[in-house]
């Protein structure tokens, strides 16, 4: 049977589009299959791709450049404009010798850091002129687009000149006050470093870095954090806490000491986020907040980032948070189960008796 496969992909994406679903995943063997809400959500009525379907759907997607870079690489990320109706977040990949495809919904319309249910504290970080932030959690929690929320909420209210790094480019930014530009990993610059090392001679105010993947990219950010820059970047850990020891983890012994003074100066917050289902429906996030004050700046210069949690239940009244008052805070309030919260919760015993 001959199908045309770009008119099936065009189908198959207006529905991804229609129902909201935040994932896509193009496979051999199983049928067109959505995550909606954190759930994996098969198609109705529709026949188990094959092999060639995985295939043709995925060069569909795929510019002839890209096509080729594929089948040397084994696997690709890109972004993929659907006309007006949405923009996807691409990984091709192979597994077993077929081609799979998961592709990520990005919204249209960059929501606020109102609009996505997040704690008004988060607007403090779009005021500081220079410094060090890190939006943290688990893949699929929302880092980029809590990230693109205080990066819109700066173009919005401000006159920067804003640089954002993305592997991808995920959210389009409309420059509203600001100058924002945006650079994409292999098609505007060859590696994170190179383009961060880049900006200081391209007279950012503020930078945004997608993620940040190895040493050298750390050490230029905090660099530039501490040059007079204020510096966004995404990180995948589950805490303040473990954000810090995977930053120092990445230097050498001898390098520990000079980057723990630098990160103890530069840093202004961490913010560790869940994407958590709520009991109607949906998600809601839930977050951990680090601010750096003096009593966090000193436990990251003599070593002592295991106390951290000590200070996230001790500095509420700053503004701070632990996930777990957080979690606790949303079981209080009806927002999610008490089972559900426990599942997130890095320590459920001390959640049970926040509550």
């Amino acid at each position: 049977m001959n199908i045309d496969y770009k008119l099936y992909l065009k189908k198959l994406l207006e529905v991804v589009v229609s129902k909201k679903a935040s994932d896509f995943h193009i496979t051999v063997g199983k049928p067109p299959i959505i995550r909606l809400n954190r759930e994996l959500i098969p198609f109705e009525n529709e026949s188990l791709f094959t092999e060639e379907d995985t295939r043709e759907l995925a060069f569909a997607l795929m510019t002839e450049e890209q096509k080729q870079e594929f089948l040397r690489e084994k696997e690709i990320d890109f972004s993929y404009n659907f006309g007006e109706k949405g923009r996807f977040r691409i990984n091709v990949f192979f597994q077993r010798g077929y081609i799979s495809v998961a592709l990520r919904l990005i919204p249209e319309k960059i929501r606020s850091l109102h609009e996505l249910n997040l704690p008004q504290v988060l607007y403090n970080f779009c005021k500081y002129q220079q410094g060090f932030v890190l939006i943290t959690g688990p893949s699929s929690h929302g880092k980029s687009t809590t990230l693109a929320a205080i990066i819109n909420e700066i173009n919005n209210t401000q006159t920067k000149h804003i640089i954002t790094i993305e592997d991808p480019i995920e959210y389009l930014f409309d420059q509203n006050k600001s100058i924002i530009s945006q650079r994409e990993l292999h098609r505007d610059t060859l590696s994170f470093e190179k383009a961060l090392k880049a900006t200081f001679r391209e007279d950012p105010d503020v930078i945004m870095v997608g993620e940040m993947r190895d040493k050298e990219t750390m050490e230029t950010a905090i660099t530039a954090a501490e040059t007079g820059h204020l510096v966004f970047a995404t990180l995948h850990t589950n805490s303040a806490a473990q954000t810090l020891y995977r930053i120092l983890d990445s230097f050498s012994g001898e390098q520990q000491n000079q980057v723990k003074s630098q990160l103890s100066r530069s840093l202004i917050g961490i913010v560790s986020q869940r994407l958590v289902p709520k009991v109607n429906g949906g998600v809601v996030p839930a977050c951990e907040i680090l601010f750096n004050n003096d009593a966090v700046s000193n436990l990251i210069r003599n070593d002592k980032v295991f106390e951290i949690p000590l200070v996230l239940e001790t500095s509420f009244g700053e503004g701070m948070v632990s996930l777990n008052r957080s979690l606790a805070e949303l079981i209080k309030s009806g927002v999610v189960s008490i089972d559900t919260a426990s599942s997130f919760s890095t320590n459920p015993q001390e959640l049970i008796k926040l509550i």
